[in-house]
This record gives C-alpha cells, structure tokens and sequence, in this order.
C-alpha cells in the first residue's frame, strides 16, 4: 500500500509517496525531502534553510494556489527540487515520533527521537529556533549527526505566547531528564549528553547548558526531581548570550525583531525587567564547572549581533570556561551554509572530543 511522506510547514506542502512491505516500511525506498514521518530512513531536510538561502531569511514558498504565474511557480520548485536531491544524504535511523515528556496543566509535551543504527557515540538534544515565539521539533537541521552515530532528540518546549520565561527553559530540562531516565528504555546512550540550538534555540541551549543546578531554572517539568538535568557539551549557532546588552548592539532592523521578542520573552524589556533579564542571560551563570561550549556566528547577521557570540567567548574565557568561537564571514542569520559539511565536521569533532569516541 502507498505510504505518504508530507514534511511539514504551512507552505510547504509536496508529497513523496513510498511502497510499503508487510507490516514493516521499507528501508529501501529513495526519498528526496527529509522530515519524514514515521519512517525509519531519513534524510537531514535542508528544504527550509536552502529556500531562505534564495529567498531571504524571511521568505516563505508560495502555496499551490498562488497567483503567481505557472512558469515562474515550476521553476522555483524546479530549482529547489534539483538542490535538495542532489546535496541530500539518506540516513538510516530508527525514528520515534511524540514522545511525551511532560505534561504541564494539561499541554503534552513531546519531542522526536532519532537512533543511528549500530554502536551510539552519545546522545545530542535539539532546541529550534523562532524567536522564542515560533518553531517546532520538526525544524531539526542537524539530522546528519546521526550517520556519525549519535542519537539525536529534537525538543518542543512552550513558546512565549504560550508561556513566558522560565517555561521554556523549565521544558527542555524535563526533556533532558526525561531522556537520561529513559535511556535504557528508549536505547539511547544518555549518559554522554550534549545540547546545540539555534537562533533563539542556540541562546536557550547555551542557557540550559550553563545552569545546572539553578534552582529557578530546574523546574519541575515531567518529575524525575532527583535526575541531573546536566549536559556535557554546549553548541549554539547564532544565539543570544546576555539580554542586557542585545539591544545596544542590534541594527535598526534587528530591534524591530528582537524588541516584541523580548517583550514576549521577560514580559517587558530587559530594562523593565532587570532581575529575569539577568537570569534569562547565559554569561550571568558561568562556573569553572560549566561544560565545553562551541559558538558559531555570521559577521553579517543583521538580526543575533555576532557581538553577543563574541561577547559569551570572552565571558567564558574570564570564567575558565573551554569555549570556541568560529565566524562566517558574510554569512546572515541562519541558512544552508550552517549545517553544510564543513560546518557539521567541526562540530562532529567537537562532540567526540568532549563526549568522547
């Protein structure tokens, strides 16, 4: 029987259809899009990043139904279709969708699981972006990992309209307790745990990451009190660092995206808000203890001020933190350029030096 691979988007809406054997669903089947669902061969999706690589940043795919003129609609599918299945790379991977990690008055939280096959190297939890407002575990970028053997665990948490800081910060330490207790279960390598992030993902990542044992950041998410929420290793592409001085360093374009975020984020700006603008801030919990921490930054990102990448090294650097800042020149906020091959070897090296082989 046909099964449908739709990956997700509002405006992204192409099907792939695929045969399935028994009650099994093949391993063989060649599919050009990832962000499959329930379907144990995946491919990492760079459909989003390479679209906004085109278009900008801010630009979505028309729908079906667009005005546009038909030339110009099958030409923009032709010149993303041909991108995307040529630089693809299928994985294999048993997948778990949705898997609840708490329950907060009432609202599921879940995430997805991706196991590589054979031997694990560890255990890498995701945190999307979306200005704290927007985004879902769906947005995973870097699903490539799991061909180099990690497990890979991308998180939904409460986004700000839902519930305002510490909410978010609170759901992704229920994930990761969540994940190390269930670890044997789920048959993932959770003792050796890392987190990486972007864009508002990379700030919150870097903020769990630094924090363990804060008792207003732990939470109570998904019980398992007496679970370490810690992680062994810290990435953060293009993310905040310290709230208090994000605004001072943005363009004008960056404050008309950052100020509303803030404001969702604390419920005022940082300055209205000086105690949970500090708090909210990764530089302001910094120890000697704190794990290994990778920054990766455009000079040219008119939205996350490189200055806030730059400004978390030197923290670090001042605190005894392992810290290592790699700059993109000319590179924005975001895009395939990120997550390419070279991008991901340097963070591959990183988790096996600091998670270990």
């Amino acid at each position: 029987m046909p099964f449908i691979s739709r990956y997700g988007g509002e405006h992204e809406k192409a099907l792939t259809k695929c045969s399935t054997s028994g009650a099994a669903f093949s391993k063989t089947c060649p599919l050009p899009f990832g962000r499959h669902r329930a379907f144990p061969q995946i491919t990492p999706s760079p459909f989003r990043h390479r679209f906004h690589s085109f278009h900008g940043h801010n630009a979505v795919l028309p729908p079906l139904t667009s005005p546009l003129p038909v030339f110009l609609r099958l030409s923009s599918f032709l010149l993303l279709f041909f991108s995307v299945a040529l630089s693809s790379i299928p994985l294999r991977a048993e997948v778990e969708r949705d898997l609840e990690y708490g329950v907060v008055n009432g609202l599921s939280l879940k995430l997805n699981l991706f196991r590589p096959e054979g031997k694990q190297a560890g255990l890498v939890v995701y945190v999307h972006g979306g200005a704290w407002r927007a985004g879902q575990k769906e947005d995973c970028p870097i699903l490539s990992l799991v061909s180099a053997g990690y497990a890979v665990a991308s998180v939904d948490y409460r986004l700000t309209p839902q519930a305002p800081f510490p909410a978010n910060v609170h759901d992704i330490k229920g994930a990761i307790r969540f994940l190390r207790a269930e670890g044997p279960r789920l048959g993932i390598e959770s003792s050796r745990m890392a987190i990486i992030g972007s864009s508002a993902g990379g700030h919150l990542a870097a903020l769990v990451g630094v924090s363990s044992g804060v008792a207003a950041l732990e939470g109570d998410v998904g019980g398992r009190a007496n679970v370490s929420s810690s992680v062994q290793a810290i990435v953060s592409f293009f993310g905040a660092s310290n709230l208090d001085t994000i605004l001072s360093q943005s363009t004008e374009y960056g404050l008309r995206v950052r100020e509303p975020a803030l404001q969702l984020l604390l419920g005022g700006l940082p300055v209205e808000k000086p105690a949970l603008s500090r708090l909210a801030s990764p530089v302001v919990h910094l120890d000697p203890k704190d794990p290994p921490i990778l920054l990766i930054h455009g000079d040219a990102d008119p939205q996350m001020p490189l200055q806030q990448s730059e400004e978390f090294e030197r923290a670090c650097t001042v605190a005894g933190v392992n810290a290592t800042l790699h700059t993109l020149a000319g590179a924005r906020h975001g895009g395939a350029e990120f997550y390419d091959e070279t991008r991901m070897q340097w963070v591959r090296a990183f988790l096996q030096k600091h998670l270990g082989p």
